[in-house]
This record gives structure tokens, sequence and C-alpha cells, in this order.
């Protein structure tokens, strides 16, 4: 899995840095080559942004005790994604002005206080989407603890479980070797009993040879 989400973080790597690169460009360009740098960038972003989405899904799939470091990492990329979008917010912003001051023939005063009130709405709006993601960081931080507490808890009891398995074979042992040593008991008894019929046996015997020996004579 980790290998998988290396291949996705150099993809995302290569990306980002594609967009920032034609950012940057945007302002510099006019007319429909503006337009065309605009369309890519968006779609380029849509793509980071799917990037970003299969990071997230590989690092669900990565194990609780590596997980903090992909998660860690996974939380410098949505920042590293947050400010790119936003440098292309005010760049796409820059764009629209201009777009609408060549259909309007805007002069220069109303050009600047249309743009500084949309720059302040953005701004706004960023503050806003900031606190959105930073609102999102938390519930997918803490979903991810609820996970490692239940792989913990599934592993605690896996682990109860497989004692108490051997605590029953254990038992069932024990049961064995009891029943062996009662067996064992029984014919070492029996054994002993034999052996004492056996010497009453050969003694009478004795006896008996050595008074028939005697009433001869």
């Amino acid at each position: 899995m980790s290998s998988d989400f290396e291949g996705y973080e150099q993809d995302f790597a290569v990306l980002t840095a594609e967009i920032t690169g034609r950012i940057g460009k945007v302002p510099k360009l006019l007319g429909d080559e503006k337009k065309q740098m605009v369309a890519n960038v968006e779609k380029q972003l849509e793509e980071a942004r799917e990037l970003l989405e299969q990071m997230e899904l590989e690092v669900r799939e990565i194990p609780a005790q590596s997980r903090g470091m992909y998660s860690s990492r996974m939380r410098s990329y949505k920042q590293e994604m947050g400010k790119i979008e936003a440098d292309f917010k005010r760049s796409r912003i820059a764009y629209s002005d201009e777009v609408r001051n060549e259909l309007l023939g805007d002069d220069g005063n109303s050009s600047e206080n249309q743009r500084a009130h949309l720059l302040d709405n953005t701004e706004r709006l960023e503050r806003s989407s900031r606190r959105l993601e930073a609102g999102y960081q938390i519930a997918v931080e803490t979903e991810q603890i609820g996970q490692e507490m239940l792989e913990n808890l599934s592993q605690d009891r896996e682990k109860i479980q497989r004692s108490r398995e051997r605590l029953r074979e254990t038992d069932a042992n024990l049961g064995k070797s009891s029943r062996i040593l009662t067996g064992m008991l029984q014919r070492i008894i029996q054994n002993r009993i034999l052996i004492v019929i056996l010497a009453i046996i050969i003694f009478f015997t004795i006896l008996m040879a050595i008074y028939f020996s005697v009433k001869r004579h």
C-alpha cells in the first residue's frame, strides 16, 4: 500500500509544479491564449483533487501503527493544494476583471473598486474555506482515531479469544494427563496385588513341600 501512496505522491508533486507554473503565466497572457491557460489549470486542479482522494484512500488502508506519518504528509499536501487554489482564484479574478473591462468599457476607478470588492469577498471565502477544511481535517482525524481504536479493540479481542482457546487446550491436556496417571496408578496397584498373591502362593507351596518332606521321614 505504501508503494502506491508514494507513486501518487510523485504524480501529485509533478502535477502541482505544472499548475503553479501555469498560474504564474495567467496574468501575462492575453485573449484566447489566457482562456485556454485558465481552462487547462482548472482541469489539472481537478486531477490534483482526484489524486488527493486516492492518496487518502491509500492512507486508510495502511496499518494503524504506520498511518500517523502518512496522515501528516496528507495534511501538508492538502495545505499545499489550498494555497494553489487560492493563488488560482486571485489570478482568475484578475482575468475576470480584465474581460469585464474589455466588454463593458469600465473606467480605471470603477475597475479598481470592483477588484478590491472582489478580493475582499475572495478573502472571506478563503477564510471560510480554511475553516471548513480545518473542520474536515478534524473530522477525518477523529474518524482515523476511531478506526485505530476499533482495530486495537479487535486485536485485543482476538488475543483474549486465543488465550481462552489455549486455556481450553491446556485444561483438556491436563484432563488427559490425569486420566493417564490414574490408569498408571491402577495398573501399579494391580501389579503389586498380583505380586503379593504370587508371593503367598509360593510361600504356601514351600511350606507344603517342607511339610510333606518331613512327614515322609
